[in-house]
This record gives C-alpha cells, sequence and structure tokens, in this order.
C-alpha cells in the first residue's frame, strides 16, 4: 500500500480552543442556535471573537447546504465559509480541512464547526438525495448490515456464538457506564450486558441498545500553526496525524469479504500510525475514541486499529482491556452509544473527549495517561463493504 507520509502535517498545526455542548434531544433549540452556543463556548476559552477567525469550515450532513449554514446564524460578513460533507466523518472532515488551510500557510487561525440537528427536523436517521448507483447497492438498514459482523466472527474465529453476543454487550455496557458520569452524553443510566442481551432483537442479535441513538448536537475547534499556539492557549494540541480513506463499495460484490475486518479503517489507521511514528498503539496511545455506531463495530475496531490481535478483541473485551481502568481505555465520554450520533458534530466531539482527557480536564472521568501523551480518533462511515474511514492521532508535546 503507497504511504501518505510524505504529506504529513506532524506538529505544524495545534488545536487551541474547544467547545462542545451537551447532545441530546434539544426541542427548545435550533440549529443556529446549538452552532452559536458551540462556537462561543471555543471563542471565550481562546479569548477571541469570530472576527479573528480568518476562515471557517461547517460539517453537516442534512443541516443546509453551502456556508451560509454557519455565516448566516454567527452574521459572519466578508468571511472565506466551506460547508463539508463525508458521510458519519463530516465533523472531522471539517477539521481536516481547516488544519490543512493552516499548515499550507492559506490562514493564520481557522475553525472547525459540526452541527445536525435530526430529533425535530420531521425524519430519523439520515435523508438524502436519490443518487445513481450500478444496481449492487446493499438494501438492508444499518442495523441488518453490522450485525452480520457475529455470525461471520463466530464462524471465523470458532467462538460460541452465545459468548460473542456477549462480549459486544458489554461494549454497550462500558460505554453506557462512562456516559453516565458525563454531563454531556444523551443517556446518562447504565445498563448491564445481562439486560442488553435480554431485550428483543431487533437486526440478527442486535437489540436497540447495541445501536447507536439518534441525537441533535454540535461542537467547534479553533486551529493555528503549532508556533503561534502558545500565544492563545497554555496546553494545546498538536496534531500528529490526519487519515482519510474513502473505499470503493466493491465489498458489497465481492464473495470474499468477511465482515470480520473493514479494510478501510484498517487503512486509516496505518497511515495515521506513520504520519505520527507510532509504532506500537496499544502502549503509546493513552485514549482511543472510535466509532461506536454498533457495538460489533468497536470489537471489529479494536483488531483493525491495531489494539490486539486478529480474532481476540472479544477477549480483550470480556477482560476489560478497553475499560476505563484498563490498559487502554476506548470510548471514556460514553462514545455514539450514550451521546447518540448527530453526525456533522460527532467527529468533533469524540475530539474534545481527546483535548480535555490529555489536558487533565475530563473530571470525574479522567482516565490515567499512564506517561503516554497521544490520544487517537476515529471515525467510520456507511456500511461493511462501502465505506469511508477518518483517523488522526493528537499530542500534547511537539516531537
Amino acid at each position: 500500500m503507497q504511504s501518505n507520509t510524505k504529506n504529513s502535517i506532524k506538529d505544524k498545526v495545534a488545536i487551541i480552543s474547544m467547545g462542545c455542548i451537551p447532545f441530546g434531544e434539544h426541542w427548545d433549540k435550533s440549529q443556529d442556535d446549538m452552532l452559536i452556543e458551540a462556537t462561543q463556548l471555543a471563542f471565550d476559552q481562546a479569548g477571541l471573537t469570530k472576527h479573528d477567525i480568518d476562515a471557517y469550515w461547517v460539517g453537516t450532513a442534512t443541516g443546509g447546504n453551502g456556508g451560509y449554514v454557519l455565516s448566516a446564524p454567527l452574521k459572519l460578513h466578508g468571511k472565506p465559509v466551506t460547508r463539508v460533507e463525508n458521510f458519519c466523518a463530516t465533523g472531522s472532515e471539517a477539521l481536516r480541512n481547516a488544519s490543512y488551510s493552516v499548515a499550507s500557510g492559506a490562514y493564520d487561525i481557522a475553525m472547525a464547526v459540526g452541527v445536525e440537528k435530526v430529533k425535530d427536523s420531521g425524519y430519523q436517521g439520515l435523508v438524502g438525495g436519490a443518487t445513481w448507483h450500478d444496481g449492487t447497492k446493499r438494501n438492508l438498514t444499518a442495523a441488518a448490515m453490522y450485525s452480520l459482523v457475529l455470525p461471520a466472527y463466530a464462524e471465523k474465529y470458532k467462538v460460541d456464538p452465545d459468548e460473542l453476543r456477549f462480549a459486544v454487550a458489554k461494549v454497550a455496557e462500558k460505554n453506557h457506564r462512562n456516559g453516565a458520569v458525563n454531563p454531556l452524553a444523551q443517556f446518562r443510566r447504565e445498563t448491564s450486558a445481562e439486560q442488553i442481551c435480554n431485550m428483543p432483537a431487533v437486526a440478527g442479535k442486535l437489540s436497540v441498545f447495541d445501536c447507536a441513538g439518534v441525537a441533535d448536537g454540535s461542537a467547534a475547534a479553533i486551529v493555528v500553526r503549532a508556533e503561534d499556539a502558545h500565544r492563545y492557549c497554555e496546553n494545546p494540541l498538536y496534531i500528529k496525524a490526519l487519515s482519510f480513506v474513502s473505499g470503493t463499495g466493491a465489498g458489497l460484490i465481492d464473495p470474499a469479504y468477511d465482515y470480520t475486518t473493514f479494510p478501510e479503517c484498517e487503512m486509516a489507521g496505518a497511515e495515521a500510525y506513520r504520519q505520527a511514528g507510532v509504532t506500537e498503539p496499544r502502549s503509546e496511545i493513552a485514549l482511543a475514541e472510535v466509532h461506536d455506531c454498533f457495538t460489533p463495530t468497536e470489537m471489529v475496531l479494536m483488531e483493525d486499529l491495531g489494539f490486539c490481535e486478529r480474532g481476540t478483541a472479544w477477549k480483550e473485551i470480556l477482560a476489560g482491556t478497553f475499560d476505563h481502568n484498563g490498559e487502554l481505555p476506548v470510548n471514556t465520554d460514553g462514545g455514539l452509544k450514550a451521546f447518540g450520533h448527530p453526525v456533522g458534530a460527532s467527529g468533533l466531539r469524540m475530539h474534545y473527549e481527546c483535548w480535555l482527557q490529555l489536558r487533565g480536564q475530563a473530571g470525574e472521568r479522567q482516565i490515567d495517561l499512564q506517561g503516554r501523551k497521544l490520544g487517537m480518533v476515529h471515525n467510520l462511515g456507511g456500511y461493511p463493504g462501502e465505506m469511508v474511514s477518518f483517523v488522526s492521532v493528537l499530542g500534547n508535546d511537539v516531537g
């Protein structure tokens, strides 16, 4: 596989401020209200105003077209504002574009914003215009597609199906436990793996608590060149890697596609590690925020992102490796399971958790960094066989 390491912007860009509002059913707030609140949190933290930002990127999947989505509510006069969308990695795509704009020298200071208003918009989930396809497009729901991971994994690695089903329920138990102590999470109640397994199935063996919820939300980040970071912030986060891979959708017609690995995620992770100089992700990374849209997804990602050997993630989950006090904490804020998934905002929400944890500001859910200074964020968008994937690595120090 060809490496893009030569294009790395490692230590060239720093995040100097972030803002994130509570995710949930915001019946009393419009999309504009959420955008204003999230951006103002970021402005206030850095001691900046909207006039100080040179350029803006706003990520939203269904919240409108063009830069007007942001420029109208913020009353941005004469500013370049770009709206981006890249499925469920939309928020991270806004950050990626803002970061590259600063690294290129085009702008001194840029802002990335993510937002999605879903709960009272007249529909549930994502709605988009019909697109052309060649007749091979899948016709199953997302839950159905990801439920296929369990029988495929059980068969390939000879795992008892009931034991495997319990292991992925432990993913939801962990993430709901983490979310229960997070004031920004939508769902703040613990639930047990036993309860989840006993719930009625909605797709395959997955219950509703194996699936991410639906939420409204917004988050924002301000980035500058690394050498300028301490003008605005005593403890910035430096971007070590930004990786993005878009699949071709060929998995839908590939008879060898076995649903136990997501190649786009593996490639995005490997490229991010090369850019960041990470050789042992399990021991070098302090925490990982990953795209737990469904519980089997998080299990597979533990292997695709190099946190454990193939066929062993279910054992590591049961052993508590990825728990809050485990060897490598995963989704310490509660993940998509506890937050829901307002598509344009989720990626930046994940970066916000790294912002807090790596700077020792996560409060009750602060983890022991164990001397490690790197955090990782992973998004995916799409379905097994047709997927996009984003991975970033962030760190406290330059070098």
